[in-house]
């Protein structure tokens, strides 16, 4: 095989985004360009690496094993290239990736411990969906998720060999409602019904992505009347009385004035559970002591 540094980050990235154009736009090429260097890739291995479905773009078996020689590949260029310059890191380097609520909760406690226990550690962060990490996992653009997943459990994906995964802590599903007005104020619970015609505020979502901050299984099409990835956003959005959204109840101590929680009645609980994910095999030292410190931090 003869293939070239950029085919191989082209297949990180359509692994990691899901998608042809995404990747063009992650990496700064045109569509055409990505579709070029991918069917090259194919031509090189002699197999096809890409599986086209409705919902995007997903690596074949064969597309799998040239990722994980990829990764490889890809972090001993950059190393290389690191100690040519002369900027090769002082200290180890753990890159996370977290769901879109748990940032504020983990992050804080979680970087406070390594800095105390594990000084010559340095951990970046990158915010996602839970589908949006696991591909990031798979293509080796982080190292570590924290994740979370709904009954019945399953594995992040259904892509061999599964990842590694631990569980952190198990949390329910509430709704944010403002304080005051409404016709939630002083209430600690709402049924079901009552939430059919509630203006909602959700986060962004795809095909491949699940929307976030309905209540799942409500009936009917809810009515969303704000879309915003920011948990800052959201939560001074229901304070303001502009809608409802849900929320983990680990989110409580980190409510603005003028937001309530509710239980919801009429409906099985929903259980959320935070996991840990990491790529199948032996875990490296500083990957086990960010591991280590995330679990002590919840």
């Amino acid at each position: 095989m003869d293939v070239s540094s950029t085919g191989l980050r082209v297949l990180q990235q359509i692994a990691e985004s899901g998608s042809f154009t995404a990747a063009a736009i992650r990496l700064g090429y045109t569509q055409s360009a990505v579709s070029r260097q991918a069917a090259s890739l194919e031509r090189e291995a002699g197999a096809t690496l890409f599986e086209r479905r409705s919902d995007g773009v997903r690596l074949t078996p064969a597309g799998l094993t040239l990722l994980r020689h990829a990764r490889t590949i890809l972090d001993t260029l950059t190393a290389a290239e690191r100690d040519l310059t002369g900027t090769a890191p002082r200290t180890e380097v753990v890159r996370l990736g977290v769901f879109l609520s748990a940032g504020s909760v983990v992050l804080p406690v979680m970087l406070g411990r390594l800095a105390a226990s594990d000084p010559h550690l340095t951990v970046t962060t990158v915010e996602g969906t839970t589908p949006g990490l696991t591909r990031a996992l798979r293509a080796g653009s982080i190292d570590l998720a924290v994740l979370t997943s709904r009954p019945p459990h399953r594995p992040p994906d259904d892509e061999s060999p599964q990842l590694h995964t631990e569980t952190v802590e198990d949390t329910e599903l509430v709704v944010a409602v403002p304080a005051a007005g409404g016709g939630f104020a002083g209430r600690t619970s709402v049924h079901l019904d009552e939430l059919v015609d509630a203006p909602w505020i959700t986060a962004p979502s795809s095909r491949s992505e699940p929307l976030l901050g309905v209540w799942p299984g409500l009936p009917g099409r809810p009515r969303v009347v704000h879309s915003t990835r920011d948990w800052l956003t959201k939560l001074q959005l229901v304070a303001g009385g502009f809608g409802v959204t849900t929320v983990p109840a680990r989110l409580a101590p980190l409510l603005p004035p003028g937001v309530s929680l509710l239980h919801v009645d009429g409906a099985s609980p929903e259980i959320r559970r935070v996991l840990v994910a990491r790529l199948p095999g032996h875990a490296t030292p500083a990957v086990t002591a960010v591991t280590r410190a995330i679990t002590a931090a919840v």
